[in-house]
């Protein structure tokens, strides 16, 4: 008697089970998991207390051999401790919670030859979608890419064609409006301080140097990177190198948030007046951007709705809603705050 009520227990509650105790069909009742807004908040609502009360729980396998797909989401980044990554991250999870597909992360390192692993265990357990925050645009990556048997939605930066959907912003416009912003607060001898060089932060050199170019004011002597994990302490190690190179250096360009905080407080060390003798512009307009002292002039980056739309563009790819726009540029928005605000 022990060992039945043992596996009585144990037994499975399907959608079937669920869409009978809620009176609907097993069509609505999917619907309701995956496409919410498909279905009415009323009838939802019923739908989500006999899941809740009956302890349904997706099986992903019965749903792999059905569907062809997993319900997996695989999501590739360079960096998943990175600060502006937590956004995205918030996102993508908040977008999943109302469907019943799963999120798997993978941390390639900054390095294509990860990146291809990861792909090919992904690719393995045959996934609803792929979104990747790639560092390169290597051969072999985009070439996997291409042959996805899933969509693919490549986030961050939109220059350029996707192998199949992208959602982000123009990496090197925002570095073109930042440099712009900085010259005309009367800043000329302007450095670009970054980390290690992929794509992102080449594009930003790119409008960085576009800018300085036509203004006249372009030297290499300018430019500072190392190839590392950015951080508070590289920037302050990449203004020392900075201000050994080129004393008369007025203001730098971050490529991110981290950096410009390690040059806040290298400066504050060494008695530079923020902005009157030192401008600075960060890249990602973090928390701690807007309650530094002085605030920090930064690009905000919609991180959150990156995410959030990454998924999405998946979900609606996938057959559940209008197709998605094969590339979506979000825009950005250049916050001044203290560290540059001089007129």
């Amino acid at each position: 008697m022990g060992t039945r009520r043992r596996r009585q227990r144990q037994e499975r509650v399907t959608l079937l089970d669920v869409a009978t105790a809620a009176g609907v069909s097993s069509i609505t009742v999917s619907r309701a998991l995956r496409n919410p807004e498909k279905v009415s908040p009323a009838l939802r609502e019923t739908i989500m207390k006999f899941v809740e009360s009956m302890g349904y729980v997706p099986d992903f396998a019965a749903r792999a051999l059905a569907s062809q797909n997993s319900g997996i989401i695989g999501v590739l980044s360079p960096a998943l401790t990175n600060y502006s990554f937590i956004g995205i991250m918030r996102g993508i999870e908040d977008r999943v919670r109302s469907t019943d597909m799963r999120i798997q992360y993978a941390n390639t390192h900054f390095e294509p030859a990860d990146e291809i692993r990861q792909l090919r265990l992904f690719f393995a357990q045959n996934p609803s979608g792929i979104i990747i925050a790639g560092v390169e645009e290597h051969p072999d990556v985009l070439d996997l890419l291409r042959k996805a048997p899933c969509p693919v939605v490549q986030i961050m930066d939109v220059n350029g064609d996707p192998v199949d959907m992208s959602i982000g912003i123009s990496h090197r416009f925002a570095a073109e409006t930042a440099t712009a912003h900085l010259i005309e607060r009367g800043f000329r001898r302007i450095a670009l301080l970054g980390g290690r060089w992929d794509i992102r932060s080449r594009r930003r050199f790119d409008g960085y140097r576009t800018v300085m170019e036509k203004a006249g004011l372009y030297d290499p002597e300018l430019v500072f990177s190392l190839d590392a994990h950015t951080s508070v302490g590289l920037g302050g190690h990449l203004l020392e190198r900075l201000l050994r190179q080129a004393p008369d250096a007025d203001a730098a360009f971050c490529h991110n948030d981290d950096i410009a905080l390690g040059v806040l407080f290298e400066c504050q060390r060494r008695g530079i007046r923020l902005p009157e003798d030192f401008g600075i512009c960060g890249f990602n307009d973090l928390e701690y951007a807007n309650v530094s002292k002085p605030s920090l002039t930064t690009v905000r980056v919609p991180r959150y709705e990156i995410g959030y739309r990454a998924v999405d563009m998946i979900v609606r790819a996938s057959g559940s809603g209008n197709q998605p726009e094969a590339q979506i540029d979000l825009g950005f928005h250049l916050v001044e705050r203290e560290t540059t605000a001089r007129y």
